[in-house]
């Protein structure tokens, strides 16, 4: 997350709280999917319904000062896989569902995930749940700043929350390997997107055994989908910065970052503009760029 948004002080954050109020709703910003992301008022209607589950995935700090009342807490940060060959993957995966059923995630309910803001680390969790088949899975637009801009109520309760057992069906079209990408690098029909950092990109900043960047991935910072306030930009700005770059829908988008954190926010904007083919790049540079026998290139500037 960036400074900006993480760094505010008080009276900056008073002053995006009024001004999110104050904004146009999910369902008037052109959206293909608007139904992805929830409003506060829409979460609050549907508060204590049994067929939910909501869960806070900021960090734990941030949750025991307050949260959503009836919110489960998950902080999916630092669980990450640098290696997508088949095994480690369905162990990977097999990992995080467990941890979403002892949260009481299943198949049955609507699930809502919120961190501060319309962030990446809601964003993961709307993607593992959308990869592994979960067809009613959605995120708080604007996140708990936007929850409580609105006036709703927060909860410092503990939530007991009741196990359950999340039965799982894998989408292999939403996630890529690095076989994937290897076997994509000079398809025309596939964009592979970089939403990291200037400096990681062109590899002043090195978080692998080598830094740089996949060949020909296109480069547009994630951060690029948010507007001010921390929700993501309406569909006409999002649909013109990436087409700008050659993300279009009749191509194959492979967005990735460091640990697949960054790119599932990409593949979330990517899915309410409602592009049909998206893989996340699960494994991203930290696999990749620990891989000695993977290409990548060096960029002296951002392009």
């Amino acid at each position: 997350m960036t400074a900006s948004f993480l760094e505010s002080q008080p009276s900056e954050r008073a002053s995006r709280l009024e001004k999110r109020v104050k904004e146009e709703p999910v369902s008037d910003r052109g959206y293909a999917n608007p139904h992805l992301l929830w409003s506060p008022e829409e979460l609050n209607a549907r508060l204590g319904d049994p067929k939910l589950s909501v869960l806070d995935v900021r960090l734990t700090a941030d949750y025991v000062r307050g949260h959503v009342p009836g919110a489960g807490h998950l902080d999916l940060y630092g669980i990450s896989l640098c290696d997508t060959r088949p095994e480690p993957l369905q162990a990977f995966c097999w990992m995080v569902a467990y941890m979403m059923g002892n949260r009481g995630v299943d198949s049955e309910k609507a699930v809502v995930f919120y961190q501060e803001n319309s962030g990446w680390r809601a964003a993961r969790g709307f993607w593992f749940l959308e990869y592994f088949g979960h067809e009613d899975v959605h995120i708080l637009d604007g996140g708990f700043d936007a929850w409580r801009g609105a006036g709703f109520p927060v909860s410092q309760e503990p939530v007991d929350v009741s196990r359950t057992s999340f039965e799982t069906r894998t989408i292999p079209s939403k996630v890529a390997t690095a076989k994937d990408i290897l076997d994509r690098l000079d398809n025309e029909n596939v964009k592979i997107l970089d939403t990291r950092s200037d400096d990681e990109y062109t590899g002043k900043l090195v978080r692998a055994a080598r830094g740089g960047a996949i060949p020909h991935a296109v480069h547009l910072e994630w951060t690029n989908n948010l507007d001010s306030s921390g929700r993501y930009k309406p569909a006409s700005e999002l649909r013109a910065m990436y087409e700008e770059q050659g993300i279009t829908p009749d191509k194959e988008i492979i967005p990735y970052c460091q640990g697949g954190y960054r790119s599932a926010h990409t593949y979330l904007a990517l899915r309410l503009l409602g592009y049909p083919r998206l893989r996340n790049y699960v494994g991203s540079w930290k696999e990749w760029g620990d891989r000695v026998d993977l290409p990548i290139e060096k960029h002296t500037s951002h392009i």
